[in-house]
């Protein structure tokens, strides 16, 4: 069905920093700032309002909203929605190939 998981698990950043830790060999202690730095570098690149493109996985994309009007769906009265920053992420097309069972050897990513 379209919008549902495939699995039920979530990765957590305490998975990723074990996937560091025994693919690489750091200790557990090292693994993890390396995590931490790498999160915390994307996060304030994001913040400042540039772009982060990751080759082969995406595009993190930070977008200005307008203020605009919407409605409360319970009473139906009038709001305003405050403008505001949103982060949206665009897979790369070996990204989607790979979701989608497909043979990405030949795929370059240009995103």
């Amino acid at each position: 069905m379209a919008g549902q998981n495939v699995s039920q698990s979530t990765m957590t950043k305490a998975d990723i920093v074990e996937k560091v830790y025994e693919k690489i060999g750091f200790s557990k202690k090292e693994a993890s700032e390396l995590v931490e730095l790498i999160f915390g570098s994307l996060k304030d690149v994001l913040c400042s309002g540039e772009k982060v493109k990751i080759s082969g996985f995406g595009n993190f994309i930070v977008r200005e909203k307008k203020a605009r009007t919407g409605r409360n769906p319970q009473t139906g009265d009038k709001i305003t929605i405050s403008e505001r920053r949103v982060l949206t992420f665009k897979p790369s097309q070996v990204l989607k190939g790979l979701l989608n069972g497909e043979d990405v050897s030949g795929l370059r990513d240009e995103d």
